[in-house]
């Protein structure tokens, strides 16, 4: 207890020495301009590997501020070093820059009306996950602590991501590729902290959890191998479908009669089926694609194993064959419950501790984790909700919008975060 209390003593201090009236008013005079950027960047979204403009716009900002950049970083990622006037420690800030492949449906006077081609299709393209948010949010931290070098006892890393939400396919991206590229070195980050915004949670809040936070993400591929027929002699034929149809219930027997759901959270999801060309005419094949998520590597285990043991014994027992292919996607978003506990007072400080709230773990999942198996990272959660709303559409939906007052905490926190942790490591 004394050790946390002198901790949080030295922690108050940073603060103190920080967050004085000059940094105040370097907030009030960004929000606007973070508002701006984010607009700009929802109207104009770009797919994952393909954030060209976007990109542009951020090495363009960052070198305005005298911050040295590197471009072209995993493809179309940017990343900006800012160092303090005084020698420490490196910490790393992330945000994702992708949009997803959905058509908007919001009323919004900066609506996203861009298409692009997405596995072969033209889709809508919207910022649907709030990626354009913490893109802005971070170049409103780049600028506030640009301005404030004399407070900086070491190195700030500003990394902006491209394909959080995945690389197409036969292309690499993401953190992955940034940490292969070398992202974590040339200065070596001793820490990384990022956010995500959150439709569901109300504007002023912060949500956090120490440990496991986000599930490991798996993509499966199952292909199930029939027998072409007329759709009138069922008989004559091996009918994929029906197969895919067994197979897609077995599967959920995993979850609710295999997995350990008091340990921890499961899910297995089928999101896309192809079959057939018509009507009448029962198909020789179907492929199935879904996700796995988990939070806990020894029940990723299980279910690996049990799918891949289901999947052909299945189609067998039908008259068929078929294979499963699984490959991993994220790792677990892990909070370094050390760095989580160093941090919290600063939290408390910026939104005020009745507004910073412990919340459960969660079955999405960030490649954020990436950066976590390097060294040890705090990843949260900002409120994005006007207050009071009942209207609050999820992620990744047509729908989806994000209360544009609720950035300015988001500035305020990885700032004052970037400031108390690098003041307090090097004392």
């Amino acid at each position: 207890m004394k050790n946390k209390a002198f901790l949080g003593l030295i922690l108050f201090g940073a603060m103190a020495s920080a967050q004085g009236p000059n940094l105040d008013a370097q907030y009030k005079s960004v929000e606007n301009k973070v508002i701006e950027w984010r607009r700009d960047f929802h109207q104009h979204p770009e797919l994952s590997n393909r954030e060209y403009k976007t990109a542009e716009k951020i090495a363009a900002h960052l070198k305005s501020l005298g911050i040295e950049v590197q471009t072209g970083v995993a493809k179309t990622g940017v990343v900006g070093i800012l160092k303090g006037n005084l020698p420490g420690k490196v910490v790393a800030l992330r945000a994702d820059i992708d949009a997803l492949p959905v058509v908007e449906r919001n009323d919004l006077p900066y609506k996203s009306t861009v298409t692009a081609e997405f596995l072969g299709e033209k889709v809508g393209v919207m910022h649907a996950c709030g990626h354009d948010t913490h893109t802005a949010i971070l170049m409103g931290v780049a600028e506030v602590l640009s301005k404030n070098k004399d407070q900086i006892k070491g190195t700030v890393k500003f990394i902006f991501q491209p394909a959080e939400e995945g690389a197409p396919p036969g292309e690499e991206g993401g953190a992955s590729l940034m940490i292969k590229e070398g992202v974590m070195e040339n200065p070596k980050v001793d820490a990384i902290f990022g956010l995500h915004i959150n439709s569901a949670t109300p504007v002023g809040t912060i949500r956090y959890k120490s440990g496991g936070t986000m599930a490991a993400a798996q993509r499966f591929v199952i292909n199930v191998k029939g027998k072409q027929s007329h759709g009138s002699q069922p008989w004559s034929g091996v009918d994929p479908i029906v197969i895919s149809a067994k197979i897609i219930d077995g599967l959920q027997t995993i979850i609710s009669r295999e997995a350990e759901l008091t340990n921890e959270a499961a899910v297995i999801t089928v999101g896309k089926i192809n079959s057939g060309v018509r009507f009448n005419i029962i198909p020789e094949s179907a492929e199935m694609i879904g996700t796995i998520r988990t939070l806990d590597y020894e029940m990723q285990a299980l279910i690996n194993r049990r799918m891949k043991e289901m999947v052909p014994a299945l189609a067998k027992a039908y008259g068929g064959d078929a294979t499963i292919e699984i490959t991993n996607s994220t790792e677990i978003t892990f909070n370094d419950p050390d760095l989580v506990a160093q941090m919290l007072p600063t939290m408390e400080k910026v939104a005020g501790a009745e507004n910073v709230l412990p919340q459960k773990a969660v079955t999405g999942a960030e490649d954020f984790s990436y950066f976590q198996k390097v060294v040890p990272g705090f990843y949260f959660f900002l409120g994005g909700m006007t207050p009071g709303n009942k209207d609050a559409f999820p992620h990744h939906t047509p729908d989806f919008k994000i209360d544009d007052s609720g950035l300015l905490l988001g500035v305020k926190t990885l700032t004052q975060m970037s400031l108390d942790y690098l003041n307090t490591a090097a004392k």
